[in-house]
């Protein structure tokens, strides 16, 4: 059992109307507010070696690339902390509020309590104009599929490559990218920190379209053997990217750095090179 099959359990009771994006929406005079909440443990999330700043950075960023990933701007963040060790609770918050003040957010609230291992919730709010919002639903066929920045590098500290130690330790939310997006009009997109193939097959389960990738397209982290770069930019997890859809007319987006790495097709599959592509990335997973 995996977080993608208990979702369907969430489905049924509140709708998949509500889940389909990685923000819920509430309307807010001529904008949109959105809002969306995550949580990390110490065993599955922070890494060992990583700071008490570190472990409050990723909560937030995490939150954050969320919002960016619906064009949003993030506004303010709430925060609760379960400890096992009271003393890390300063370095998490200066991390959180280090990586809000960064991106344009304000630490509103929050909770404490005492917890088995560190735990951290963080629950974040955005704005966005309804002309400019982005969800994952809207692709056509023909558009291209592109992705921000280099996947895979997040990954690979934890094969053993540690110069990409920022690249898992502190994350950088693609803000001021999504705003971007949002305002040139791109026509689906989410984050891809569990990886592009199972974020395009995220993408394909609320459209009704699949996805050509080319090999040679794709951007691999520097340094490792290509076989295996390739894998990590398919499959690996925590790199806090954008992955998104556009019109080929509409691409590039002036201020955004990305790569066109594959096309929107009519079929409902998602290959590489014309063969199916393997439906794995980073997934919470129950016995």
């Amino acid at each position: 059992m995996d977080d993608r099959e208990l979702l369907k359990v969430v489905m049924g009771i509140v709708g998949k109307d509500r889940c389909l994006d990685d923000c819920a929406e509430i309307p807010f005079g001529e904008l949109v507010m959105v809002a969306t909440t995550d949580m990390l443990h110490r065993t599955t999330d922070f890494v060992p070696g990583m700071t008490d700043w570190q472990a409050g950075w990723m909560s937030a960023a995490v939150t954050l690339s969320d919002i960016a990933s619906m064009g949003a701007a993030p506004k303010y963040l709430l925060i609760a902390v379960g400890l096992d060790d009271w003393k890390c609770l300063e370095g998490v918050m200066k991390g959180a509020k280090d990586c809000c003040t960064k991106f344009g957010a304000e630490i509103i609230g929050g909770d404490i309590d005492r917890h088995t291992e560190l735990t951290v919730v963080t629950t974040g709010l955005g704005l966005v104009s309804r002309r400019d919002i982005i969800r994952r639903t809207g692709a056509w066929p023909g558009d291209l599929v592109c992705i921000t920045g280099t996947p895979g590098q997040a990954q690979a500290w934890l094969e053993g490559y540690h110069q990409f130690e920022k690249k898992l330790f502190e994350p950088q939310p693609r803000v001021q990218e999504g705003q971007l997006l949002g305002k040139a009009g791109v026509s689906a997109m989410m984050d891809d920190s569990d990886g592009i193939a199972l974020s395009l097959y995220d993408l394909m389960s609320v459209n009704e379209l699949g996805f050509s990738l080319e090999a040679a397209k794709l951007p691999l982290p520097a340094g490792i053997p290509e076989q295996q770069a390739r894998e990590l930019a398919l499959y690996g997890g925590g790199d806090y990217e954008l992955i998104f859809t556009v019109a080929p007319d509409r691409f590039p987006v002036p201020g955004v750095s990305a790569t066109v790495i594959g096309t929107v097709i009519p079929e409902k599959r998602v290959t590489l090179d014309g063969v199916p592509l393997e439906r794995r990335g980073y997934q919470h997973r129950w016995e």
